[in-house]
């Protein structure tokens, strides 16, 4: 074992007595004694225990342990902190920029255990308001994060689509118009490992030297066959973009466009042996097929040809314009970074008739959640609004926690007063599927639980979410009249699509929600409705497709039959 290996030891055994708190003298005992260590010339592998004492920043105390480590290779310090540290802990002490005392903080504040939570943490500004943190350090965090999660060949589909859109534009300034999206991208998958293109073969040194050319922003080119280039986004994102004739773009759009099972699928329907290479549109190959267009998003080979041939295919899914207004939002009154008039005011402006505010309840303190006082001092605020901002409409309410029990926050005279509630689970996460779907069921059957927000509480790229029985819970939304929510962040993109259609043969509303805590957080809306349609999402089903007037009745329809 080289010094080296021996000084990282240590300097790990440091970092965790740190985040454990433990006393800054033995804390820094470890310290002094990697960094002496690092630095030696000589090998200490071999020593004695009276030569490891004798040594520049050991002493008698670490020579024992250090001894043991070159004789056993194990150090019991470190593994002891180990097997008392969350993994995701020990991740977050490898990212860069981010120390032992900031990383127990966000431990014992936030009950942050893994990057991924930091990461949706940051999103959501819960590190604005800790002792030492500020907009600039959370924002230098979440890059931190973000560059270190890319290091794992993964992508969110909003991160993989921008840098994208990036390359296209670039394309498009050097007068090329073939560049087109396939793959997993125009799936539109929740998480990419590359960035596909289809492009003409003509244009293909066209395409190889703006990947060259453009090395300063960031591009990095690979390589070149007759079939393909391939290179790298700014973000380190593969970029692939196939070649093809231009007399074959509909047939290799399509064939790069489909996983391998939804091609399989449908090449078995070509019994009359069509060339399909002839059609010059997508569409026109589904008719050769003898089945319905299905749209790029559903081509993941579920059951989608199965439904196309039955005449069960959905004809119609939700588009962005389809949608009349948007729920589950944050503000200032909890953990929003923008205040209610500066929500409602963008929300209005972007086209929409309403506005739902669900601040954080009263038991997420960790999110600045709402008192009773503050509760009743924001409806009046939404009160005051809604004469001002008329015909547009603010709903008043709330982001109820689903406590451990399954219990709701607030006691019911409060809760009546909310126009809508959005029930959600935020702590204590680490449940079986049993645990988690009696705590599920028990807020479902509360009769002020209105949407179930994002139901399995995960985090794509960084948390699984908790296990549900989702027959059980879907048999009991569609009982109790509650719609579940599709939150659009992309992050959590939660209800997972392949669920959308059970939710929709149980006759139950999605509710695409962006809970934006900013006004540029209503962009998530797109990510939502992107997942909705993989989903096959009709606009019948989709919850905040009602207008104005029609949600109204709905909400007040509701209340009146439950309570």
């Amino acid at each position: 074992m080289g010094n080296p290996e021996i000084a990282e030891i240590l300097e790990q055994t440091a970092r965790l007595l740190e985040v454990h708190g433990e006393n800054t003298f033995k804390v820094k005992s470890y310290q002094s004694a990697a960094f002496n260590i690092e630095r030696m010339e000589e090998k200490i592998e071999g020593k004695s225990i009276e030569e490891l004492a004798g040594l520049k920043g050991i002493g008698k105390s670490l020579s024992h342990k250090i001894f043991h480590l070159l004789q056993t290779g194990r150090f019991t310090d470190l593994e002891e902190l180990e097997a008392n540290t969350p993994e995701g802990i020990q991740e977050l002490l490898r990212i860069k920029g981010i120390g032992p005392k900031k990383i127990a903080q966000l431990w014992k504040e936030l009950d942050i255990t893994s990057p991924g939570e930091l990461l949706y943490a940051c999103n959501e500004n819960r590190l604005v308001e800790l002792k030492g943190f500020g907009l600039k350090s959370q924002d230098t965090i979440r890059k931190a994060v973000l560059f270190k999660q890319a290091q794992k060949g993964l992508y969110h589909y909003a991160t993989a689509e921008k840098s994208a859109i990036d390359f296209q534009n670039k394309v498009t300034l050097e007068g090329s118009t073939t560049l087109a999206f396939t793959g997993a991208l125009r799936r539109k998958c929740e998480i990419l490992s590359q960035i596909a293109f289809l492009a003409i073969k003509a244009e293909a040194s066209k395409l190889q030297r703006i990947l060259m050319d453009n090395s300063s922003l960031g591009y990095e080119y690979e390589s070149t066959t007759d079939s393909e280039i391939r290179g790298k986004s700014p973000a380190g994102i593969p970029i692939i973009i196939h070649l093809c004739e231009e007399t074959d773009f509909a047939w290799s759009l399509w064939q790069t466009t489909g996983n391998d099972l939804h091609l399989e699928q449908c090449l078995a329907l070509n019994t009359s042996n069509a060339n399909l290479r002839n059609y010059a549109q997508e569409a026109d190959i589904y008719t050769a097929l003898q089945i319905p267009y299905i749209e790029p998003e559903m081509r993941e080979g579920l059951q989608e040809v199965v439904k196309a041939r039955s005449g069960k295919l959905p004809s119609t899914l939700i588009t962005p314009q389809d949608l009349k207004g948007i729920l589950h939002n944050h503000t200032t009154y909890s953990d929003g970074i923008h205040s209610l008039r500066e929500m409602a005011i963008a929300c209005k402006n972007s086209g929409y008739e309403y506005l739902g505010i669900c601040d954080h309840s009263r038991s997420a303190q960790y999110a600045g959640g709402l008192s009773i006082e503050k509760v009743q001092q924001q409806q009046q605020e939404i009160q005051l609004l809604n004469v001002e901002l008329h015909p547009f409409r603010i709903f008043s309410g709330i982001e109820s926690d689903i406590l451990a029990d399954g219990s709701l926050d607030y006691p019911d005279e409060i809760l009546t007063t909310f126009d809508f509630v959005v029930a959600s689970v935020h702590s204590g996460l680490k449940m079986d599927m049993g645990k988690a779907t009696q705590r599920i069921l028990k807020a479902i059957e509360n009769p002020f639980t209105t949407i179930l927000g994002h139901p399995t509480g995960r985090l794509l790229l960084s948390r699984e979410g908790y296990p549900l029985d989702f027959d059980q819970i879907l048999k009991a939304c569609a009982e109790h009249d509650v719609v579940i929510e599709l939150n659009a962040h992309p992050y959590r993109l939660d209800l997972d699509w392949r669920l959308i259609d059970r939710a929709m043969e149980s006759g139950i509303q999605i509710s695409i929600n962006p809970d934006a805590h900013s006004v540029e957080g209503y962009v998530d809306m797109y990510y939502g409705v992107c997942t909705a349609r993989k989903g096959g999402l009709t606009p019948d089903f989709t919850f905040n497709r009602k207008n104005l007037t029609e949600i109204t009745e709905w909400f007040e329809k509701r209340k009146a039959k439950h309570l």
